[in-house]
């Protein structure tokens, strides 16, 4: 209970000094319980339901307990940004030295965005406890996967991650942390297991956000991947392959001193972090994103052939706002991401079919060119969202405007006139935009089947 004035009238974040992380407990049925303090007055509670389908052993029992504390640690960050304080306390056992190395990098540069727009004077920095103990070497990714579990938002990107683990021939469940319409669509598309968590904030959230609690963007592709690996140690799957690409890694902006990154827990420094951690612990599942060589370009080619998929994916966020009464019932047309998607779907797609999928022709709404543009960095920095780099919108945008289906639309002429002179002939290249990366974690195994379906 919050006794507290704090809570009762107007919140103060500068009032409290530290996040404190109390207990953390998994029942029999699933249910996981997440406890977390600012000072020792305001208790915040998180839950979970996770399907388990077997009987743990003994050393599942242990590696389930270093998974739901990495889970307790990272969840915690929802509620650290109500007043970002100085210090950070452990009443459990405090965290092995590459989770803390984890941790340090989400409560800070995963939380860029968040200090950028609530004009913070620094990035957070606090600095996590931790037990030292011998590490061992570099996480090395087996050469054969046996039972892997997909994570899947509704969006497009996750339709060919799971395609391409599909394709590896080992078998495949998908997961997901709640059903809204275009998960469950997605599912029933693909016609493949689900594993499906329930997720419970803490409802004085949104009372203290209300009050006057800080609020912004979190790392929350990290907080999705412990559930993730988490319900794969406890459904007996050996690993789990994301579907976060390469340009996750680049960010939107310089800030105190660090590159400002919506996507950096989608990014593949974090990949890596938490891929270290995961072995420190002795998690024995694997963690990966299958489409990291890849850019958001040549995903969306990909999935222009997935015609099973079109009319059951909404990559928008509107669809997932936390407050029912404002999410949208599909694609809003109006924002970053929709625009993106499009512009990116475009070279690989008629107008037509586009039009069919979001409603509208959005490149030839002549309201839409500043947003557009922005993509491009033009104009301005590149939105805070789920959005690829400027230098793959820049090839999209050269790819449709020498399209006779898109280049007379009315912003396809604005953005060859305006935009694209711009920017030096060679930014935007479209083939060196559509050619995979060697920087990766994807495991042999699943090569052949990435360039089968990424590659040209």
């Amino acid at each position: 209970m919050v006794a507290d004035a704090k809570l009762r009238s107007a919140f103060d974040p500068t009032a409290f000094s530290s996040f404190r992380f109390l207990s953390r407990e998994l029942d029999a049925g699933g249910r996981v319980t997440l406890r977390y303090a600012l000072d020792g007055e305001l208790e915040l509670i998180e839950e979970f339901d996770l399907p388990i389908a077997r009987e743990l052993s003994d050393s599942d029992r242990v590696r389930v307990e270093g998974l739901l504390s990495l889970l307790h640690w990272v969840a915690g960050v929802s509620y650290f940004k109500l007043a970002a304080p100085a210090h950070v306390r452990c009443e459990t056992p405090p965290p092995t030295p590459a989770v803390a190395e984890l941790l340090e990098a989400l409560y800070s540069e995963g939380l860029g965005e968040f200090a950028y727009t609530n004009a913070l004077s620094e990035l957070p920095r606090p600095r996590f406890p931790r037990v030292e103990i011998e590490r061992s070497g570099s996480p090395v990714l087996p050469n054969a996967l046996a039972r892997v579990l997909v994570p899947v938002g509704g969006g497009k990107d996750s339709a060919v991650a799971l395609e391409i683990v599909r394709r590896s021939g080992a078998e495949i469940a998908l997961f997901s942390i709640g059903d809204a319409p275009p998960i469950a669509r997605t599912v029933t598309a693909a016609e493949l297991p689900h594993l499906l968590v329930r997720r419970r904030l803490d409802p004085k959230l949104a009372e203290l956000n209300a009050a006057g609690a800080l609020n912004g963007h979190i790392p929350i592709t990290a907080i999705v991947s412990c559930v993730a690996v988490l319900t794969a140690a406890l459904n007996g799957f050996d690993a789990v392959a994301m579907a976060n690409e390469r340009s996750a890694s680049a960010g939107n902006l310089r800030w105190d001193g660090i590159e400002v990154n919506h996507q950096f827990s989608k990014g593949l420094r974090a990949e890596r972090l938490l891929a270290a951690a995961l072995a420190e612990i002795g998690a024995g599942v694997e963690l990966f994103s299958v489409l990291r060589p890849a850019s958001e370009l040549a995903i969306a080619r990909a999935f222009a052939r997935l015609e099973r998929y079109h009319a059951a994916f909404t990559s928008c966020n509107a669809l997932f706002r936390l407050d029912p009464a404002l999410r949208a019932a599909s694609w809003c047309c109006d924002c970053p991401k929709c625009r993106f998607v499009f512009l990116a779907l475009a070279p690989f797609s008629s107008p037509e079919q586009l039009r069919g999928i979001f409603g509208a022709d959005l490149l030839d709404d002549e309201s839409q060119f500043e947003g557009f543009a922005l993509l491009s960095a033009t104009g301005g920095h590149k939105p805070f969202e789920c959005v690829g780099e400027e230098q793959e919108s820049l090839a999209a945008m050269r790819l449709i405007a020498a399209d006779p289906r898109w280049a007379q639309h009315r912003v396809v002429r604005r953005l060859t006139a305006q935009v694209l002179p711009q920017h030096p002939a060679a930014a935007g290249d479209p083939a060196e935009v559509l050619a995979l990366s060697d920087e990766h974690r994807v495991p042999g195994a699943l090569m052949s089947d990435v360039r089968a379906l990424l590659g040209a």
